[in-house]
């Protein structure tokens, strides 16, 4: 592991976006029956609820099973297609007669318990080669081998799920207020209460379309899905030699990269491997320790508070960790990179990821952690200089919320 971030991304050019004919559930069926939350959060058990919740659930494309209802048989995506294609002849899923944008709205109570209401615009966004510019990542991704979400795009030729981009330019916010053609709304199991809008006006479609295009688009959530989608792009292109089909965009969530459009909470840290001795004789040289006390809820704002870091022990007290001065000269000012860089001095250290003061401290008292680390959210400021500098965070170093539901806006592909 390095503290240091690695300025490998010029943020050069930018990307084209897009409306296209939107497929969407019908009016006939309930969004709060058939939309389901991302792919990469749910357990099998969940699968099963919401399978048995509703026939015609989203799940049953994005997260398919075989006819033996298994998760890992061999014939599940192409039973997926079929099932897609068999909800479009039966009226369930129904698309939009011309190229759409869709509003998306969030109206949700945040971790400070302040109301907020956010919105952003779904629709086609280029693909473009590693490194390229025009669209960028914000953080270095952990490595993914499974080919799950390309085998499930090859059969279905269809963008089941968005990826969040944060769009670099000033005024966009302002282009997507007025409110759209209703197309449905879903409340999830966090209250969040999810709003569609088509918007299909021409003179509306193109304003949204030049101030996405008109700046860079970095990726918050779905790195994964983009890169997925740029390998199918590729196969795409060997197979018919053309570069102008559907495949050159994938299906993505653009809001403007602001404060007031945005909810940033901190992903923290699991600790195993070593000790809770050792790791905090490990973090001593580069941090001031002070015990902290119990550790609750409210500690995910006691540390921006006071401007620390904060260790949580199996007995569920925590210990503050306060950045020595001069301990991470050459490390950006971010509590992932500075954990990182202490972490690197410190032999045999397995670090996982979760979200959420209270998923830490129930890991560590559990025992399946031997120590947890608290982190500060990211600002929006340096989230936004990490764009601007072309710059890395390490992994995990933000979590996006509320997240975005899937099933309200798919995006089908050539064939």
């Amino acid at each position: 592991m390095t503290g240091v971030w690695q300025l490998r991304w010029q943020p050069v050019g930018v990307p084209r976006f897009e409306p296209f004919p939107a497929l969407r559930y019908s009016p006939a069926e309930s969004l709060d029956r058939v939309a389901a939350p991302p792919y990469d959060v749910l357990s099998d058990s969940d699968v099963d609820d919401l399978r048995a919740l509703d026939p015609h659930n989203i799940v049953v494309l994005d997260v398919p099973r075989d006819a033996q209802g298994l998760a890992e048989g061999d014939d599940r995506y192409e039973l997926a297609a079929q099932t897609m294609q068999t909800w479009i002849s039966d009226g369930v899923l129904v698309a939009d007669p011309a190229p759409t944008f869709t509003l998306y709205r969030m109206r949700f109570v945040d971790e400070a318990g302040t109301a907020r209401e956010t919105v952003g615009v779904v629709g086609g966004l280029e693909v473009v080669d590693e490194g390229a510019g025009g669209v960028l990542p914000h953080e270095r991704t952990t490595p993914k081998a499974k080919t799950d979400r390309l085998d499930l795009t090859v059969a279905t030729h269809a963008n089941l799920s968005p990826v969040w981009g944060l769009s670099l330019a000033a005024g966009l916010t302002a282009l997507l207020v007025e409110p759209g053609e209703p197309m449905g709304s879903t409340t999830d199991e966090h209250g969040v209460v999810h709003i569609v809008e088509r918007v299909s006006e021409p003179a509306r479609l193109a304003a949204i379309a030049a101030a996405v295009s008109g700046a860079p688009v970095v990726i918050a959530d779905g790195h994964h899905r983009y890169a997925i989608s740029r390998t199918y792009r590729d196969q795409q292109r060997a197979a018919s030699g053309r570069a102008d089909l559907d495949s050159e965009l994938t299906l993505t969530y653009v809001g403007e990269l602001v404060a007031e459009q945005l909810s940033v909470a901190a992903i923290h840290r699991l600790i195993n491997g070593i000790t809770d001795a050792q790791l905090m004789d490990g973090l001593e040289p580069f941090f001031d320790l002070e015990p902290a006390g119990q550790v609750g809820p409210e500690f995910a704002r006691e540390v921006v508070e006071r401007g620390a870091l904060c260790a949580v022990h199996a007995n569920g007290h925590g210990t503050y960790l306060t950045p020595r001065d001069g301990a991470f000269e050459g490390v950006r000012d971010l509590d992932s990179a500075r954990l990182e860089h202490a972490l690197a001095h410190v032999a045999d250290v397995e670090v996982t990821y979760q979200h959420g003061v209270a998923n830490i401290v129930s890991a560590v008292t559990s025992g399946s952690a031997c120590a947890g680390v608290l982190l500060r959210p990211v600002s929006i400021a340096e989230i936004r200089r990490t764009a601007d500098e072309g710059l890395l965070m390490p992994p995990k170093s933000t979590f996006f919320s509320p997240k975005l539901r899937t099933g309200l806006v798919i995006r089908t592909l050539d064939t």
